[in-house]
């Protein structure tokens, strides 16, 4: 019978990284070419959908101007009509944003700000 080398109390493992400051949050980058999952941004998501079920009500009739749905949300009609505007997103970018693979600097603060409207212009701005 052959004895098992003992083990050692304390291993050590350095794995370089940073720290990135993103949307209020700190998230750790690995360096380049080392494989990550990268989770999805929650907030990004979120403002998404919040975006496309506001525009769904007021396609079906259920408030009649942007005005009349921010009250009823309780936030301010200039906000709204920001996370409206991600419904005019291109389709590759929304799903590259609910997949979790958007760049980091992809970030709903950024969305917010105009962009243009012609998805190709979008794909090229964002990629």
């Amino acid at each position: 019978m052959t004895r098992a080398k003992p083990m050692p109390e304390t291993v050590t493992v350095h794995i370089p990284f940073r720290i990135v400051k993103r949307g209020g949050r700190k998230e750790m980058y690995l360096p380049d070419g080392a494989s990550s999952q990268r989770k999805m941004d929650n907030t990004l998501v979120k403002a998404l959908a919040r975006a496309f079920r506001w525009k769904r009500m007021l396609e079906a009739g259920e408030f009649t101007t942007i005005a009349e749905l921010a009250e009823r949300e309780d936030i301010a009609p200039s906000y709204m009509t920001r996370v409206l505007r991600l419904t005019l997103l291109a389709p590759e970018i929304v799903e590259v944003i609910l997949d979790g693979r958007q760049d980091a600097q992809l970030v709903l603060a950024g969305l917010l700000e105009p962009f243009p409207a012609m998805w190709a212009r979008q794909l090229e701005l964002f990629d």
